[in-house]
């Protein structure tokens, strides 16, 4: 089996778009929510919450983008900043090898151009349809539009898996290089914000409504949580078979070393815990290691009642009752959905080079109800470790584990 290394990535997050600049922003131990006032309109949706990409998204050439809406251009933002990183975004003897591609995931393309099918349904009136407007909804619209804009010429694979489409993606790509078929792959997940996606779990009566205290939600494994809030962005990872990368003198950020994935065949929104623990297993059997090797878990945490509780458990004993280190970047920039997985999995790698782990914000009473692991609080933890785990779970059942080693 071939090595796979990640030789690029970048993340685009209410905490920011440059690595540096992400991090000073964590250790101001404050997260990004705020209130929605334009939510207000909503009377039937109780949570006003979200965590919104505030600063301005790179220009690009209409050309370039007429076929993206705001999802495809968050992914192509965190794509082409990674592309730079790895050294590839002039290389055209590999973006056009056919040895390259793309896999990509969201929950949904982009809500005003559904909008637009949805009106012409409503009033019969098809003059708000136009030749990109498919193009910008169509579930593979990142994958599709970060393929075209690289000239990308290899495999192209879409996640549209919600809260797994960015780690699916990875996982994915993962198999791909390391069973020959591929030798770089573009993978990550994105997701816009709009008020309907806090409407899906609004209904659930899983949205947070501290809706006049921002900063205290979400409050992930606390057992005053109150539910999630919704966020945006994008986050991508270039993988790469470690001899080409070595052979071309890339850096290398970490290697992926493992891989889990599976379904819990029960319910389409209730986490099964015995499940989800295989998940984690999987992974750690594909990477050839024992528990005690890895260092720190990047957990889900939504701070929902039943996600937080099968997730702790499902974590607790597949690390065979040991206490591992643990904390949730969802406390800083909320759930970002299809983004969660490419943003989560960039962030833990770069703690784990700099040796500094970020703390749960918001957790001042741990539930009782979820498993005794080591949640980090505080100011965040300085380790030196060589394995990291990131975990991400979605509806559907569908259950992800990545393993990260430090190069």
């Amino acid at each position: 089996m071939r090595r796979v290394v990640v030789t690029g990535g970048s993340c685009l997050s209410a905490l920011g778009f440059e690595t540096d600049e992400i991090f000073d922003s964590l250790k101001t131990f404050k997260n990004k929510v705020v209130r929605m006032d334009a939510w207000d309109v909503y009377t039937q949706m109780n949570t006003r919450l979200a965590c919104p990409v505030t600063q301005e998204l790179p220009e690009y050439p209409r050309k370039k983008i007429r076929g993206c809406g705001r999802v495809a251009v968050m992914a192509l933002a965190s794509s082409h900043k990674a592309v730079e990183m790895a050294g590839l975004a002039e290389d055209t003897s590999i973006l056009k090898s056919g040895r390259m591609g793309v896999a990509y995931g969201s929950s949904m393309g982009s809500i005003d151009a559904l909008i637009d099918f949805f009106s012409m349904l409503k009033t019969y009136d098809c003059s708000g349809i136009t030749a990109t407007s498919y193009i910008k909804s169509m579930p593979q619209t990142c994958a599709v539009n970060i393929s075209v804009f690289f000239g990308l010429t290899g495999r192209l694979i879409t996640t549209n898996t919600a809260c797994t489409s960015g780690s699916l993606a990875i996982g994915q790509a993962y198999e791909a290089i390391k069973y020959g078929k591929q030798d770089v792959m573009i993978a990550g997940g994105a997701e816009e914000l709009n008020p309907t996606e806090s409407a899906v779990f609004d209904t659930l009566f899983a949205t947070s409504t501290k809706n006049e205290h921002p900063e205290l939600s979400p409050a992930s494994y606390d057992k005053d949580r109150d539910g999630l809030v919704i966020g945006e962005g994008a986050g991508t990872l270039i993988l790469e078979e470690y001899e080409h990368a070595k052979a071309r003198g890339a850096h290398i950020y970490a290697e992926l070393v493992g891989f889990g994935n599976n379904t819990d065949g029960d319910h389409i929104t209730q986490p099964k815990k015995e499940t989800m623990q295989m998940a984690l297993e999987l992974a750690m059997e594909d990477a050839g290691i024992s528990p005690e090797q890895i260092g720190y878990v990047n957990g889900h945490g939504t701070a929902t009642h039943h996600g937080d509780i099968a997730e702790s458990w499902a974590t607790y004993n597949a690390f065979k009752g040991r206490s591992v280190p643990l904390s949730s970047l969802k406390s800083y920039i909320g759930h970002t959905l299809g983004a969660c997985g490419g943003i989560e999995s960039w962030l833990s790698i770069n703690m784990m080079n700099r040796k500094w782990f970020s703390p749960n914000l918001n957790l001042k009473n741990v539930d009782p109800e979820c498993a005794p692991l080591d949640y980090i609080t505080g100011y965040g933890r300085e380790m030196d470790v060589e394995y990291i785990m990131s975990n991400n779970f979605a509806f559907g059942g569908i259950n992800t584990s990545l393993i990260f080693r430090k190069v």
